[in-house]
């Protein structure tokens, strides 16, 4: 890896108030950003260009009250039409993906992959034909029993619009977390965190997946989390635990953006992964001089070269700015109904 840039120098500001573990931002054209929420019931945090940052907490209705016992937790989220989010649940034994908007009205979408309930989810993204793409990163109860070399029960599902049962498409990976829904290349991209790895797989029309290609396989420190592609088909990777942020050419070429950490504490934690007693300490407690266990990565800003950096334990995004564009989702320009004049469109 080469190219570090220094930490002060690369964070260029931060935004956001009062956040609680904003682990995935998701950015709009109009320049609104968007976070999770897990303070109160759970929802998500809205940021706009006026600094000013609103939160929308989740009316849980009885009918959800079991299947959300310790309120919403949600991990990955993502923008769709009129202002609703879609909102993966990383809940302790149980997971899903639920819809919220701008009032806090919540409602399921989907709550069983093949018939079964569907187990803590981890993210969820939209792509063009309104198909969503679900991660669950382990099916192991807690999921800090899978923070393993030997992580294999993580699972990539895609549910067709109007339906409300998943159907896996990719299964046996170490520890599922962010994926890029690459349709121009026909090609899905997914990080599996404890396996240490950036996996592709060749997309077929009807969604299924074949012929897996591990692209890179990463080394001391490094636990692939966040995943956002870029304009030349370059691939941002988030490191948590190392506060790592690594750029991976279309030719595989490792490049390492910037890192925050602290050398004791990676080998601690490196210490405890290969010995099978890596714990949520690890994760929680992470040594840093200003990141806070970065989780994701959001391009954002008028021309797409500012990266907004989710993360698990900081109440603010910090921001950095980058070489290459990155490539625009789905939600980009999508209508944003209610919340159109907090945004300020």
């Amino acid at each position: 890896m080469r190219n570090k840039k220094p930490l002060v120098s690369a964070i260029a500001g931060w935004v956001g108030d009062g956040l609680t573990r904003p682990e995935c931002a998701v950015a709009h054209s109009s320049g609104l950003l968007c976070v999770p929420s897990w303070s109160g019931s759970g929802g998500v945090s809205l940021i706009n260009t006026r600094s000013e940052t609103r939160h929308i907490l989740a009316d849980i209705p009885d009918s959800l009250s079991g299947w959300l016992d310790n309120g919403l937790k949600p991990n990955g989220i993502a923008l769709e039409e009129n202002g609703q989010f879609l909102l993966a649940h990383l809940g302790d034994e149980r997971g899903g993906v639920f819809r919220l908007d701008a009032t806090g009205h919540l409602e399921p979408v989907v709550l069983t992959v093949q018939s079964e309930p569907m187990p803590p989810a981890n993210y969820v993204v939209k792509d063009t034909q309104d198909r969503l793409w679900i991660t669950v990163s382990t099916r192991k109860i807690p999921r800090s029993l899978d923070y393993r070399p030997s992580a294999s029960s993580g699972f990539i599902a895609v549910c067709e619009p109007g339906e409300t049962d998943a159907r896996i498409v990719a299964d046996g990976l170490g520890y599922t977390n962010e994926c890029v829904i690459d349709e121009s290349r026909e090609a899905v991209f997914i990080n599996e965190t404890f396996a240490q790895r950036l996996t592709r797989f060749r997309l077929h029309s009807d969604a299924s997946l074949s012929e897996r290609q591990v692209l890179v396989e990463f080394g001391h420190g490094t636990f692939p989390d966040g995943l956002a592609l870029d304009a030349d088909g370059g691939l941002w990777v988030t490191s948590i635990v190392s506060n790592r942020i690594l750029h991976i050419t279309e030719d595989r070429q490792i490049n390492l953006f910037l890192e925050d950490s602290d050398p004791s504490h990676v080998i601690r934690a490196m210490d405890a992964f290969e010995t099978g007693t890596m714990g949520r300490p690890h994760l929680d407690q992470v040594n840093s001089k200003v990141l806070k266990n970065i989780s994701n990565l959001a391009f954002g800003g008028t021309d797409l070269t500012r990266a907004y950096l989710g993360n698990l334990l900081g109440n603010a995004i910090p921001w950095i700015d980058v070489p290459v564009p990155g490539a625009p989702l789905p939600h980009w320009h999508v209508a944003l109904g209610d919340l159109e004049d907090f945004a300020g469109q």
